[in-house]
């Protein structure tokens, strides 16, 4: 690998480990269109959509351990909903890590527009009154959670990212979870997703290691300072940064593959 390839893919891991630490994303969904153009674009040979979904789906187990650990004090974690939503997220995404290698490219890169689509719309549907919610107060329908995350599980197998990107508007809109305590607890289950997706992408021989290796370098120098930094920005902040990202990825991604 060229020096100049290794030093872009090292900063495309650091950026987006420190959005994924800051958001409690598992970084993918700024990673893979990251992966997937800028080497080319800066005179590289350009990765396959199979090589970038292995290495994102190694990278992001690394990245999310150090947002978790980051996150570990002041009960943010909600043990209930990592219990639920991380059994069931790992039984899809290993089916979906799996599978993805009966996929061609286009049906892969589609699989992540459509999912990128459904967070970009979830994003903008009103958040009233969930953070006025104390943390030992939170409820939610634990079946509904199970079967969701199951299906982002698959989707986000597929595109060897660990879904958190959809997890987050899911866990906002759908289940009524306070934004620090979805952030955090995105990273648990995201962590329990990412075992699914890599050794699903690993089993099938869709890993660059060389690339793989400095993504997860970059990932346990960048993870921390992102969640650090995200337990002070302002909540409505953090759901409007994370807005613009989905949005921004979605628009390439569709504008792609029309």
């Amino acid at each position: 690998m060229e020096f100049g390839l290794i030093v872009t893919v090292f900063l495309i891991g650091f950026v987006g480990s420190y959005i994924s630490g800051m958001l409690g994303i598992g970084g993918s969904i700024i990673k893979y269109p990251m992966l997937l153009y800028i080497p080319s674009l800066v005179g590289f040979t350009a990765f396959t959509a199979h090589e970038v979904s292995g290495i994102s789906a190694v990278q992001v187990f690394f990245a999310t351990i150090g947002g978790v650990w980051a996150y570990r004090k002041g009960g943010y974690l909600n043990k209930t909903l990592i219990l639920y939503m991380g059994v069931s997220i790992l039984i899809g995404s290993f089916i979906g890590g799996y599978g993805s290698r009966f996929m061609p490219e286009d049906g892969i890169n589609l699989v992540y527009g459509i999912l990128a689509l459904t967070a970009a719309i979830m994003m903008f549907v009103p958040k009233k009154g969930i953070d006025d919610i104390p943390f030992d107060r939170v409820s939610f329908n634990k079946w509904l959670a199970a079967l969701l995350a199951l299906i982002v599980g698959i989707g986000a197998g597929i595109v060897g990212a660990a879904g958190a990107f959809l997890l987050v508007p899911i866990m906002l809109v759908v289940l009524k979870v306070p934004t620090r305590m979805t952030i955090a607890t995105s990273l648990a289950i995201t962590l329990i997703s990412s075992i699914g997706a890599a050794i699903g992408k690993i089993t099938t021989g869709q890993v660059d290691y060389t690339a793989a290796g400095l993504m997860i370098i970059a990932s346990l120098i960048a993870a921390p300072l992102g969640a650090k930094a995200g337990k002070t920005i302002n909540t409505k902040t953090l759901q409007v940064i994370l807005a613009v990202l989905i949005t921004a990825t979605t628009i390439k991604v569709w504008l792609d593959i029309i």
